[in-house]
């Protein structure tokens, strides 16, 4: 099946981004040093692309991020960035050899509503617990942001910068680990249904949402009868083990709340498609003056920015 056109509405939008281990492999198991990496490779892309970063969770073997985004291009620049430093970090550390990420980044436009946000943050916010490896969400041992969201919890990280480890060994030098060790902060950018409140505001309704998910999670092991395995059992994981079976399950297109306003996504999608295919078939026919739509990356040639 052929990939979809990576599609970012005009005026930008809100995305959630997934980005899967190899093999669903636990490459991400939390430890002090997964989580520096997490966190410093993610405040420095946000630094250096503009992108608006609302939430993050990395799991053991995924991570999700709610993203605001301008464009096509800086969604793909930040992505490359932070990717690309993630996988290399993740692949010294655990000494896994092949790529680190079983395919591209999977992105999905969230719609302006404020249910679908909700309900993507929502979802977000449910790792570790939905899944009974933790009781609630705060336990997870991982990179999640809803330390943050309710407690204000600082989202420190490490950048390493392997090109002056690399000189320093040319030179003979000795070091330790985090000798060329930058420290990045990450900061939470409100999701933007909610840029209109306080932060205190944006705390309380996060508990809410936290409250909700601990109180249906204890519903359904009570009703189940089972026990979450707990923060020493996720952190005793071997990393590079693989799941005997992985959940799979049906991408959608977007993230909407409502059923009119999927459709005009899907009609704004539509038209992109139809219009950047005609311009490819001119362009295969040699037409190197083919008017791709405003937001696409043509074959080939530069972005086509707004």
């Amino acid at each position: 099946m052929s990939r979809r056109i990576r599609f970012i509405p005009d005026e930008g939008a809100l995305v959630e981004v997934t980005c899967r281990a190899l093999h669903s492999r636990l490459l991400f198991r939390p430890s002090s040093e997964v989580n520096q990496i997490v966190l410093g490779a993610l405040a420095r892309a946000k630094r250096r692309y503009g992108v608006r970063v609302c939430f993050v969770v990395c799991a053991s073997n995924h991570l999700h991020l709610l993203l605001g985004v301008d464009d096509a291009q800086q969604l793909a620049r930040f992505m490359g960035y932070f990717g690309s430093k993630l996988a290399k970090e993740i692949g010294r550390l655990t000494g896994w050899t092949q790529k680190v990420f079983g395919r591209r980044y999977q992105a999905i436009v969230v719609s302006d509503e404020e249910a679908a946000q909700l309900e993507r943050l929502r979802y977000g916010l449910a790792h570790g617990c939905k899944e009974d490896l933790v009781e609630r969400p705060r336990d997870w041992p991982g990179v999640h942001a809803v330390r943050a969201l309710l407690e204000g919890e600082v989202l420190e990280g490490l950048w390493f910068d392997r090109t002056k480890e690399y000189a320093a060994r040319r030179r003979g030098e000795t070091f330790d680990r985090l000798q060329y060790a930058t420290r990045e902060v990450l900061e939470l950018d409100p999701l933007p249904c909610w840029k209109h409140l306080t932060e205190e505001q944006r705390r309380e309704r996060t508990a809410s949402l936290v409250a909700d998910i601990e109180a249906e999670a204890a519903v359904r092991r009570k009703s189940a009868g089972i026990r979450p395995r707990g923060p020493a059992a996720v952190l005793a994981q071997n990393p590079l083990r693989r799941p005997l079976k992985t959940k799979k399950s049906p991408t959608p297109a977007f993230h909407a709340a409502s059923q009119a306003v999927r459709r005009e996504l899907r009609d704004a999608y539509g038209w992109f498609v139809g219009a950047f295919r005609q311009a490819a078939e001119k362009l295969r026919a040699g037409d190197r003056t083919a008017a791709f739509p405003v937001g696409s990356f043509p074959p080939a040639l530069k972005f086509v920015g707004g």
